[in-house]
């Protein structure tokens, strides 16, 4: 999309400082990176039940990237939008909203890995009591289907000689291992509350002419954020195992931000955080 129209002469305090900081810790990341040091293993939110989850990490994965473009278009959103609502709120409300969408998304998010994980681990209990070479490639098909080509002579191996514990053994193990390395996945960005940002643009400026890249047309804020909401909603109820994306974490900024902004209209207060 292109900039937004010139009613603002300078970005505002509070998007000048969330730019920044998520910039700063962007560079580190990948300067410490580069000398063996993982920020990510700290500041990055990992699933409650993981070994290395910490509390802190609900805030400090709201200023981790994943790589330059996805901070660059996060940056850009949130500078692009979050200008705008910062000089109608002020510095104060445009803050408390920003934090309430991000936490809003991961809360939403872990609530939806908190299912997730808890269908995976039943299904990998019920396929190691069970265990045989179709009962594993239907688990791994279903699941981790990414996966497939790898273990394909594997299972070739295995239906030659079903009944070989070695193969039970590896294929145990190897479900355990994967279970693992899903608990383990750690989820970084300010998506979440950049979306939320958006969510509050098209409500609070629904008509306002967008300029799109691709495709270059027009669009209204509205209609905008109504589609992405959809194509969100889409994405996250079809699960793609190979997607990599929270789109719950995204829907679940929009929804909180829409609870906040009805809330704020409902007491109808004149004065502005």
């Amino acid at each position: 999309m292109q900039r937004f129209g010139g009613r603002l002469g300078g970005t505002p305090p509070v998007v000048l400082n969330l730019l920044i900081i998520n910039i700063l810790l962007f560079l580190a990341t990948m300067l410490f990176r580069n000398q063996g040091l993982n920020l990510e293993r700290w500041l990055a939110l990992y699933y409650p039940a993981s070994d290395l989850f910490m509390p802190h990490q609900l805030v400090t994965h709201m200023f981790m990237h994943a790589n330059f473009m996805h901070i660059f278009f996060n940056m850009f959103a949130l500078w692009m939008f979050g200008r705008v609502l910062e000089s109608v709120w002020g510095s104060r409300r445009f803050l408390i909203y920003y934090f309430v969408t991000g936490l809003g998304a991961a809360g939403l998010h872990l609530l939806v890995n908190f299912f997730q994980m808890g269908n995976l681990a039943s299904d990998a209990s019920a396929a190691i009591n069970t265990l045989s070479p179709e009962v594993f490639a239907d688990f791994m098909k279903e699941h981790f289907p990414n996966q497939l080509q790898q273990i394909s002579g594997f299972v070739a191996g295995w239906v030659e000689s079903p009944g070989n514990p070695g193969y039970i053994n590896e294929a145990t193990n190897f479900i355990n291992q994967l279970v693992n390395q899903k608990m383990n996945i750690p989820t970084v960005g300010a998506s979440g509350a950049v979306f939320g940002v958006l969510l509050a643009f098209g409500m609070l400026f629904p008509n306002t002419r967008l300029m799109l890249i691709f495709p270059p047309i027009p669009i209204k804020a509205k209609w905008f954020v109504i589609i992405y909401g959809v194509i969100e909603l889409y994405l996250a109820v079809a699960n793609k195992p190979l997607d990599n994306v929270a789109h719950f974490a995204h829907l679940g900024g929009m929804i909180f931000g829409f609870i906040l902004i009805k809330y704020w209209n409902k007491n109808n207060r004149k004065r502005f955080y």
